[in-house]
């Protein structure tokens, strides 16, 4: 309990752990000689910890994960021993066909080089017991198998009165005469965060936005993450939580206010889900806190080098190194973000970074970019590589206690909204865009942006993420490209452009390959054009500033070490491929 009066505390309270709870109530005499077996959110350890206990009390129990069941299956029930082909069948939904399938990602990427696998989709339409999936094994003595593997859910109406069908706690048990009863279980890891939900709902909020400074949700989970054998992928119960808690907050105030879910617009103020894994207990303690202005401080790195995200100081600095004219503007927070007009005889090109202040490689990228632009004597371009503070501030404070997590909470402003969103001529983050157009007369906008280099999940809401369906799992280095009425022929020529100067990046064509590759085992065939090795998609955008805006999305959220050495450069080299191509397009807009 905190003493600061600063700080208003709308709830604070824990929760039994299931595990321990389902102890005191089934290891009893009562129960001995029966068969237990129950699906929880919770880690292996714990659940098999559980096990012993109630085998030690004279009752056969299997404790399994009610998140992400088939994988966790083949982690911890099923030999990998000769195996040399399987063929697993999934429930397919009438209105979310492959959810079954991203469920079980990235099985496909862990299973032993030559192993065939193939799906089968079934039809499954809505029933009272759990769903399954059925796994079909040969093994290379010719032996086969068959497996019945449940993923329990239910039907709910969730936060904003939509229907989901959701993973969920289950129970169920046979007794010594063969006696079956099976039930839904609340989990605590549902509990906790239904209570967060129903906090929300019985706060009096003021009559207009924002609503607080920052709303915090201080969460003990005390359920471990789990590193799996394919590319930055985790099994992370307290990161699904963080997404759970921050998104399903910001569609309470979009419904609230009358918005569509996933309007950016809305400014509730800061949503700060920390999300720790201490404890015995879940734990969760929701409360209004001031504005957090704290910068924390990064050692200088040098720059084409970094191996995670830099220091605000080492972006000054490199931004004066740069010298031309400094734009402005101020955050919620009070603090300041710059850009730099360096003035040239090139068409001008606007330079940007750091909007989703958790997409860090492209702070790095943008600044690479610059630096070697400014080699040029005709260079002519803003370069506004950090237009997010107050998300980046929030990104260094989650990142330490949970370095492998998407932190999405620090993808908007301090506002909570997305700067992108923010109306015209105010003096936010919003400001330094309109100042570069104003001060450049720009034709394009390179816009730099990353998406989470593993799964992304919102398991107590359908388990998809709503409103960023496209972005679940990785997909490789994607490319977008918004275009005003008039410039599509551009469009299309600066698209080849780039992605002909970005196939000759050691290993990106190579890297890209693997990941679409295992995205269409579990999400189906990509539906957008490739050019040169890489996705894209072009729209047109009538209200942008710039008549050309190129858009990166780099699967960076979390990366650190080589990785993320390898998507700064990519993001560095998209920037120069644009800039050199935008100056030799014939322009007809």
């Amino acid at each position: 309990m905190t003493n600061d009066p600063a700080i208003e505390i709308l709830l604070e309270r824990s929760f039994p752990r299931t595990t321990r709870a389902l102890l005191d109530e089934y290891a009893t005499p009562a129960y001995q000689g029966f068969q237990l077996e129950a699906w929880v959110f919770d880690d292996e350890a714990e659940r098999q910890a559980t096990e012993a206990a109630f085998n030690a009390a004279g009752i056969s129990a299997r404790l399994r994960s009610a998140y992400k069941p088939l994988v966790h299956f083949f982690l911890e029930e099923f030999s990998w021993a000769s195996l040399q082909s399987l063929v697993i069948e999934y429930p397919v939904l009438a209105n979310a066909p492959r959810r079954f399938l991203l469920e079980a990602y990235p099985l496909a990427g862990l299973l032993p080089q030559g192993v065939s696998l193939r799906w089968e989709g079934i039809e499954t339409t809505a029933i009272a017991k759990p769903i399954h999936y059925r796994v079909q094994v040969e093994r290379s003595s010719g032996s086969q198998e068959t497996y019945l593997v449940e993923a329990p859910n239910r039907h709910h109406q969730d936060h904003v009165g939509e229907a989901q069908f959701s993973p969920c706690g289950w129970l169920r048990l046979t007794s010594p005469q063969g006696d079956v009863s099976a039930t839904i279980v609340e989990t605590d890891y549902e509990a906790l965060f239904q209570a967060a939900m129903a906090t929300l709902s019985s706060t009096p909020w003021q009559p207009a936005s924002p609503y607080f400074e920052e709303l915090n949700f201080t969460v003990h989970l005390p359920s471990s993450d789990r590193r799996l054998a394919w590319d930055d992928e985790h099994i992370s119960l307290a990161e699904a939580l963080h997404e759970e808690l921050y998104f399903s907050t910001l569609e309470y105030f979009q419904h609230r206010a009358g918005l569509a879910l996933g309007d950016r617009s809305i400014q509730p103020g800061q949503i700060v889900p920390e999300v720790s894994t201490q404890g015995e207990s879940a734990y969760l303690k929701a409360s209004l806190r001031p504005l957090d202005t704290f910068q924390a401080q990064r050692d200088q790195v040098e720059l084409g080098s970094a191996q995670q995200a830099i220091g605000t100081d080492q972006i000054k600095q490199l931004l004066a190194a740069l010298g031309g004219q400094s734009l402005y503007a101020t955050t919620r927070a009070g603090r300041v973000l710059e850009a730099r007009y360096v003035e040239g005889s090139d068409r001008a090109v606007i330079i940007s970074a750091g909007q989703h202040a958790n997409e860090t490689s492209g702070v790095v990228g943008a600044l690479r970019a610059a630096q070697a632009l400014s080699e040029q004597p005709q260079a002519h371009y803003v370069i506004s590589p950090l237009e997010n503070p107050d998300g980046y501030a929030l990104q260094s404070r989650l990142v330490a206690t949970q370095p492998r997590h998407m932190h999405h909470a620090a993808r908007y402003t301090a506002f909570g909204n997305d700067l992108q969103s923010q109306p015209l001529g105010q003096p936010f983050e919003h400001a330094i865009r309109e100042q570069a157009f104003a001060t450049s007369g720009a034709g394009l906008h390179v816009n730099l942006h990353g998406y989470p280099a593993h799964e992304w999940t919102r398991p107590l809401n359908g388990y998809v993420p709503r409103g960023f369906e496209m972005w679940t799992i990785p997909k490789g280095f994607f490319l977008i490209l918004r275009h005003q009425p008039g410039w599509e022929t551009a469009a299309e020529q600066l698209v080849e452009a780039v992605t002909h100067q970005l196939a000759q990046v050691p290993g990106l064509v190579e890297f890209n390959a693997a990941q679409i590759a295992l995205f269409e085992t579990h999400a189906g065939a990509l539906t957008f054009p490739m050019l040169n090795g890489f996705p894209y998609l072009i729209s047109e955008d009538a209200d942008q500033l710039t008549p050309l805006m190129l858009i990166t999305e780099y699967p960076d959220e979390t990366l650190t070490g080589e990785a993320f050495v390898q998507a700064h450069a990519a993001q560095m080299a998209t920037v120069v491929a644009a800039y050199n191509a935008f100056q030799t397009l014939a322009l007809t807009g």
